[in-house]
């Protein structure tokens, strides 16, 4: 097993230089010399009120310094990577906030023995100098099924009592009611993680081991495998059941280390990532968590953050932190915080609000689509359809090879729509329909491409105004949107190869005498089908293809292709109305 490469400059000096990196970008923050312990820089603000001073093993981040603030905590002292602070730091830190005029001094501390003890002592040291000091324990953890004699380990929790007693002594309330209310409040707070990976301390191997396509329930913020209090591994699986699984056994009542939760009651969900899950993946957690506790559990999820709060340097993973929450809880999580590293929640309960918005109706009145332009559709969507694996072909030799199935995708959902919809006679609505379908469905350049020239396009065809003339202009206007924001010209190898051509004869409907629209439209389509073939011996300047070797570019551009092949799709709709 390899250590994990890390950017740092040595596993010796991370700590300390962290802490300048974090105090040089704030102006909120300043380092106690001689001790890794930082500070809010107002400390004149503390006069008279009860300060809050926590801190464990770095490599949590942002835990605990990122909590540094008004309405959060005074104070935050941290230790090696994955080690308590020593006493000496945690002494200075209490004196300092005394010092500063804070009316006592509230330790918060995770239960881990060694953060105990030195915590503990720290606190024995400055009842000495005469220090109103206090201390409470976060025990989230979830994991164990029988209780031991250390307890349930301090996890992700913590930050929430950071908030919550930070909001109480911005509040001016007494050491005394401040631990009070948190030691009930923390019997309401469970925590349970699952790692996908380890991490490793800078210059160590990496922790624990997990087999291929194993992971792990039940972690410490510390260490995280079965040698440690790790619960059990089991088989990756998707978000919805490792939520799931994670959440009944949080609240299982045979357990010891339960949150006895029940249908109708308020909670506050923190969704943490323990340090390496994309954005992404967190996204679609949070989602599970909130359907799991609402739409299965009956749960109120009141609040809801998610992020990364307490990590595990490099760790792929994620804990759930639930708190029950009443009104008066609420009232205290919601306070304002300047504390850089807590989120700008909403106050709006999660459960119960419609998060979706109707799109805009269409007009009431909307005239049925013509015979030939539903047609021209089907043909457009048929043609596209059959060639999906041409095209591919032709793009597996210049891009993804995917050409073919992202024209197929918006044929398909064009047919959808209109065998479900009613379709708008109006060419300019129906171009502005055909613009977002093609959007949404097709994706990619291509389909911004589409949807730029429809909706460019829909602006100069009106129900009252869409005859040749009208159609060839409107051609024209998307054309000229696909030059102007894509970049593209005629010759560099693109579907504006195919496209301008064709676009560029139709033109000739602008000034030429009526009767003569199907030839114009003959010799587009003639002129669409030489454009794509020309491609074959065009250098591409742009688009994928301009990034692969010419000498490896021999076949027709698969946008030209599929452009040709509309218009001729569109054409023979056309002939079978004469």
């Amino acid at each position: 097993m390899k250590t994990q490469r890390k950017l740092l400059n040595s596993a010796e000096r991370c700590v300390d230089e962290a802490l300048s990196g974090m105090v040089r970008a704030s102006a909120g923050l300043s380092l106690l010399k001689g001790h890794r312990v930082l500070l809010r820089s107002d400390l004149h603000s503390l006069q008279g009120r009860v300060a809050l001073l926590s801190g464990g093993g770095s490599g949590h981040e942002p835990a605990h310094a990122g909590y540094i603030g008004s309405g959060m905590l005074s104070a935050a002292v941290a230790g090696g990577v994955f080690a308590s602070p020593p006493p000496a730091s945690i002494l200075a830190a209490i004196l300092c906030l005394h010092n500063a005029g804070a009316s006592g001094v509230l330790l918060i501390v995770k239960n881990y023995t060694g953060d105990r003890l030195n915590f503990g002592l720290a606190a024995e040291q400055a009842r000495n100098h005469g220090v109103a000091v206090d201390m409470v324990i976060v025990a989230d953890d979830c994991a164990f099924n029988q209780p031991s004699k250390a307890g349930r380990r301090g996890l992700c929790g913590t930050v929430f009592a950071h908030k919550l007693a930070g909001a109480l002594a911005e509040e001016g309330c007494s050491l005394d009611q401040i631990v009070t209310k948190m030691t009930e409040v923390l019997k309401g707070i469970g925590t349970l993680g699952v790692s996908l990976s380890p991490c490793s301390v800078p210059g160590c191997l990496p922790s624990f081991e997990l087999p291929p396509g194993d992971m792990e329930l039940g972690l410490g913020e510390r260490r995280t495998g079965r040698g440690r209090g790790g619960r059990d591994t089991m088989g990756l699986a998707s978000a919805d059941e490792v939520v799931k699984t994670m959440i009944d056994h949080m609240t299982n009542p045979d357990s010891q280390s339960h949150l006895p939760l029940k249908s109708g009651d308020n909670v506050v969900v923190c969704v943490n990532n323990l340090g390496a899950l994309s954005c992404l993946e967190m996204a679609v957690v949070t989602r599970a968590a909130i359907n799991c506790l609402g739409m299965v559990r009956g749960v109120v999820v009141a609040r809801v953050m998610s992020g990364s709060f307490m990590t595990s340097l490099e760790m792929a993973g994620v804990s759930l932190t639930l708190m029950k929450a009443d009104q008066d809880v609420l009232r205290l999580f919601d306070a304002k915080t300047s504390a850089p590293a807590w989120p700008n929640l909403s106050s709006v309960c999660v459960s119960g609000r419609d998060y979706t918005t109707d799109p805009p109706a269409m007009a009431s009145h909307v005239s049925p689509l013509s015979p030939v332009m539903r047609k021209a559709l089907e043909n457009v969507c048929s043609t596209l359809l059959q060639q999906q694996e041409e095209l591919n072909s032709l793009d597996r030799a210049a891009g993804d090879g995917d050409c073919g199935n992202t024209h197929a995708q918006a044929a398909k959902a064009i047919q959808e729509w209109l065998q479900s919809h009613v379709v708008p006679g109006c060419p300019g609505q129906l171009l502005s329909v055909l613009a977002g379908l093609v959007q949404e469905k097709m994706g990619g350049s291509s389909g911004a491409l589409y949807s730029l020239f429809l909706t460019a396009a829909a602006g100069h065809v009106t129900e009252g105004q869409s005859n040749a003339t009208a159609w060839a202009r409107a051609l024209h206007a998307g054309t000229q949107a696909m030059r102007r924001y894509g970049g593209a010209d005629p010759g560099d190898r693109t579907m504006l190869d195919a496209l301008c051509p064709a676009v560029d004869e139709l033109m000739k409907l602008t000034t030429s005498p009526p009767g003569g629209e199907m030839a114009v439209l003959q010799a587009a389509v003639q002129k669409a089908a030489s454009g794509a073939e020309s491609t074959r011996d065009l250098i591409a300047r742009a688009g994928r293809a301009s990034y692969i070797a010419a000498e490896r570019v021999t076949l027709p551009d698969p946008g030209a292709v599929a452009v040709a092949a509309i218009f001729r799709a569109v054409l023979q709709a056309l002939e079978g109305r004469q």
